[in-house]
């Protein structure tokens, strides 16, 4: 895609003017787009906050599918909190495109969707946010950042069955993901990689972002990661999904909402058969 709106920024050492800055307004007006003429979407920040004198609007997307046979399964999908990294809110219109198709893709489930978790950082095409903080190091840390704040916020009050962000590394030349929280959390990346892999080669090194990894799959991460709520006797389950960032976009996009239908279809499975034993 050449579109301006993903060419990364020039600027000098401070954050870039008004006119050169990308804009989350344009990156999500698909959505908004679908939101306003949807039966299942609708739209509504979690939050404001003010940065240099402007304000922003932390973007949240709410998906409720049609209802299932039991209750209604809560998953938190976040994106772009590092702000020089759009494919996964990208990737995100693209599976709601496909939900709104087909809503029966998400029978039984609210999907909290968070597109633009640092619209600082993506305005300005850097990976921190306009305080100079890697937000994905900040969760559960106390951090005084608006973003983190709210969205901890969300985290709790939403009570999610799972937590899915997405992520693309210029560093790898491959899919690969971090699992956490709930013991099933590695049947669903599995999975999710492997219709990933229908679209992106899959990183089979055993050493991944410093991390040891087994088949593309890594079991820790770095502190302070976007997770739930830290010593919960009933974790949610917890995936990282990351595509390799020099890829073309469109197969970036692709990847990330087939690994994103392949978790709805698997996690509800999972969930009936724990209803039935």
């Amino acid at each position: 895609m050449t579109d301006t709106l993903l060419n990364p920024v020039t600027a000098p050492a401070t954050s870039p003017t008004p006119a050169s800055r990308r804009s989350v307004e344009r990156l999500l007006a698909h959505l908004d787009f679908i939101a306003e003429h949807s039966r299942h979407l609708v739209s509504k920040s979690c939050g404001r906050f003010e940065s240099q004198g402007q304000s922003y609007a932390l973007p949240r997307y709410l998906f409720v599918g049609p209802k299932g046979g039991g209750d209604t399964i809560r998953l938190g999908i976040f994106a772009t909190i590092h702000g020089d990294e759009p494919e996964g809110a990208l990737a995100l219109t693209r599976f709601v495109s496909a939900l709104e198709k087909n809503p029966e893709l998400a029978t039984g489930y609210a999907l909290f969707i968070y597109p633009v978790c640092n619209p600082t950082g993506f305005e300005d095409g850097t990976r921190h946010n306009r305080n100079g903080l890697d937000l994905n190091r900040e969760f559960w840390k106390q951090s005084a950042e608006p973003e983190i704040r709210f969205l901890e916020s969300e985290i709790w009050m939403q009570a999610f069955h799972g937590i899915v962000t997405l992520h693309s590394d210029d560093t790898s030349d491959g899919l690969y993901g971090f699992v956490g929280g709930a013991v099933l959390s590695e049947n669903l990346l599995e999975p999710a990689l492997q219709a990933a892999g229908r679209f992106l080669p899959r990183n089979h090194s055993p050493v991944i972002d410093g991390f040891n990894a087994r088949s593309g799959i890594i079991q820790s991460g770095y502190h302070g990661m976007l997770k739930s709520v830290p010593n919960l006797d009933y974790p949610p389950f917890e995936l990282t999904l990351e595509t390799p960032a020099k890829a073309p976009l469109h197969r970036q996009a692709d990847a990330h909402a087939a690994a994103l239908e392949t978790i709805l279809t698997e996690f509800r499975y999972l969930q009936a058969v724990a209803q039935n034993i």
